[in-house]
């Protein structure tokens, strides 16, 4: 694990809006990454910086995440060896990733990385920071033209990751994968119950937000923002939630009245939304307690109430009351390849004996919650990936154990997610699930909507 002297020290945070030198939010984007390369999570280290540091080491970070794989090429081939110090190679993979995103800023980029290396083993890095970067940029041509030829360095995917897309989407793969690559787009659902669409764009447009109207209770921004600066957020009027995350609500078609389970519930978006949508009985179930508490905190900003349980979906006899729900969201663990835009890290982390691991997990959720689910109920499966394994043969699979089970058509009303999805290969489907891929507009989600004979 990372050394205690691999940490960012961060300033006592004001409060006060200020720009730091990019050699202070370089060297906090090092410390994250350094993070991921030891096998954690960037969050806790990120959400710990003050708020003037926090967003530009958030995008620092993030992107040398998403370039991780060409970075570390680039770096195969200005230094024999990596460096031993974990701090001074995830600088070096922020600033080549900033050399190549920004080649304006080239010469502020050196020379504040420099600066950066001087906080690390009492400044014995600096000479090398200052070499290995220069040598980039003076051999810039050369290594960007070997490092397009090389299958990692050029989709910055590992190798595993583009030959499962190429078997699952022979037609989109390199769509999908230059798509994850990129910013995620920023998408606001606001409570039709409390505000129309017309006066909440409205009060967008007067805050200087510009957004369009997506379908049902989306507004997407033109570009991403501080939540604090959308009108109404505090106040429990909207909630920043992915388009394609906004279809699992409208898509399990809540009445008033039922008994309705969210299995994986937390962090509580799409509970939410439900609770939006309908009147209804809810059990917000999570296994784990720390997660519980953002459900608890999302609920009452937004001024909702649920029964929130802690509680492992695939053991059901630990928390079932024995009452039938009626409906069931499935919304289960998976490999999140289908939103790494926002979690970079994921596509390093993650190993392809996990698409497996993942897909047991799956099975034994939704084979358990089938127990709970009332005849003439509706369960809908839901995943955040984009392989086949843990969509479209994991329902196959569930159907082929489950005579009861027969799947619905998945219909969306007044949506444009239509236009953007696309159904799986199988012939006559008749849209019998919901495979959305990453667009500039969404993440990736797949629906498969189970209904008990």
């Amino acid at each position: 694990m990372i050394q205690s002297s691999h940490v960012l020290i961060a300033p006592a945070d004001t409060g006060l809006p200020f720009s730091p030198p990019m050699a202070t939010t370089l060297a906090a984007a090092a410390a994250a990454v350094a993070l991921v390369i030891d096998g954690g999570t960037p969050d806790a280290s990120l959400q710990a910086l003050p708020s003037g540091v926090r967003p530009g080491a958030m995008d620092l970070s993030y992107n040398a995440l998403r370039d991780f794989g060409r970075g570390d090429f680039l770096l195969s081939k200005l230094m024999e060896t990596p460096p031993a110090d974990v701090l001074v190679r995830s600088l070096l993979l922020v600033a080549l990733s900033r050399l190549e995103r920004r080649p304006d800023e080239a010469h502020t980029i050196v020379n504040q990385a420099t600066t950066a290396a001087t906080t690390i083993g009492n400044g014995r890095y600096k000479g090398l920071v200052n070499g290995v970067l220069r040598n980039f940029l003076r051999r810039k041509d050369e290594l960007i033209e070997v490092a397009d030829a090389d299958n990692v360095a050029s989709t910055r995917h590992p190798a595993w990751w583009i030959k499962r897309l190429r078997a699952d989407h022979p037609d989109r793969w390199q769509e999908i994968s230059a798509t994850g690559n990129t910013h995620p787009p920023m998408c606001l659902r606001f409570n039709q119950r409390r505000m129309t669409s017309t006066n909440w764009q409205s009060a967008l447009a007067e805050a200087g937000i510009n957004a369009r109207r997506l379908g049902n209770e989306a507004l997407l921004l033109d570009r991403p923002i501080a939540v604090e600066r959308v009108p109404g957020f505090v106040t429990g009027i909207c909630s920043v939630q992915d388009f394609g995350a906004q279809a699992a609500a409208h898509l399990l078609d809540v009445t008033d009245g039922m008994k309705v389970l969210d299995a994986c519930a937390a962090p509580g978006g799409k509970s939410a939304h439900l609770l939006e949508l309908a009147a209804i009985d809810l059990l917000a179930l999570d296994h784990d307690a720390r997660r519980l508490r953002r459900i608890e905190s999302n609920l009452a900003r937004l001024g909702l109430s649920a029964q929130v349980s802690l509680g492992d979906a695939a053991k059901p006899e630990r928390w079932w009351d024995g009452v039938p729900f009626d409906r069931i969201l499935a919304d289960v663990p998976c490999t999140a390849s289908g939103v790494i835009r926002r979690h970079p890290d994921a596509k390093w982390l993650r190993r392809e004996t996990d698409v497996a691991k993942f897909a047991k997990q799956q099975a034994k959720i939704i084979d358990a919650l089938w127990q709970t689910l009332a005849r003439g109920g509706k369960m809908l499966y839901a995943t955040c990936s984009v392989f086949r394994q843990e969509n479209e043969l994991q329902i196959l699979n569930f159907l082929g154990r489950h005579a009861d089970a027969i799947r619905l058509p998945t219909k969306l009303i007044n949506s444009s997610l239509k236009s953007t999805a696309t159904t799986a290969d199988a012939p006559n489907t008749n849209d019998l699930e919901l495979r959305l891929l990453p667009t500039a507009e969404h993440d990736g989600f797949y629906y498969a909507l189970l209904q008990k004979r």
